[in-house]
């Protein structure tokens, strides 16, 4: 069998047409080197009884640079970049510490003893669960009937 190099530049022009072929006009370089690969691979995996290798390397290679392509959609897809205009008119996210305090303070008077403990515990010490049970020395399903228990008032006083 001959060298990869030599493989490789047989097909380069396949390689430059599959990636013409799917409108690939930005990273190219990327993807070329990610034909390289799938030609390598190809080049591995080829079982010269079951047909060509020119129909298959060309098969494996685009069906590579598809799914590759499929995985940079779906990245986009979950991710969100909003253009420089959005920062420059966003509301500055940062609120006055006191008045974050007024807020719980005020919604502490609203829950019982138990659902203030863990509203504060949460909020202002970043404590779990399981942290709040041991500090309070109760079981973990006490503290989750509190945590319950706050949150359906909590509903309630957003929705009234």
């Amino acid at each position: 069998m001959e060298s990869f190099e030599q493989l490789a530049e047989q097909y380069q022009p396949m390689i430059h047409k599959i990636i013409h072929s799917l409108h690939l006009y930005t990273d190219l370089e990327e993807f070329y080197q990610l034909g390289l690969i799938s030609l390598w691979e190809a080049s591995q995996r080829f079982n010269p009884e079951k047909g060509n290798f020119t129909n298959y390397a060309y098969s494996y290679i685009r069906g590579k640079l598809l799914m590759e392509l499929n995985k940079m959609a779906k990245i986009q897809e979950r991710s969100f970049c909003p253009e420089e205009e959005f920062w420059e008119v966003a509301p500055d996210c940062q609120q006055d510490p006191s008045l974050e305090k007024e807020i719980l303070l005020s919604c502490l008077e609203m829950l019982t003893p138990n659902q203030g403990k863990w509203l504060q515990y949460t909020l202002i010490n970043g404590l779990s669960v399981r942290e709040i049970a041991e500090r309070e020395s109760v079981t973990v399903s006490a503290v989750k009937q509190w945590r319950e228990g706050a949150r359906g008032r909590l509903k309630g006083l957003i929705r009234n």
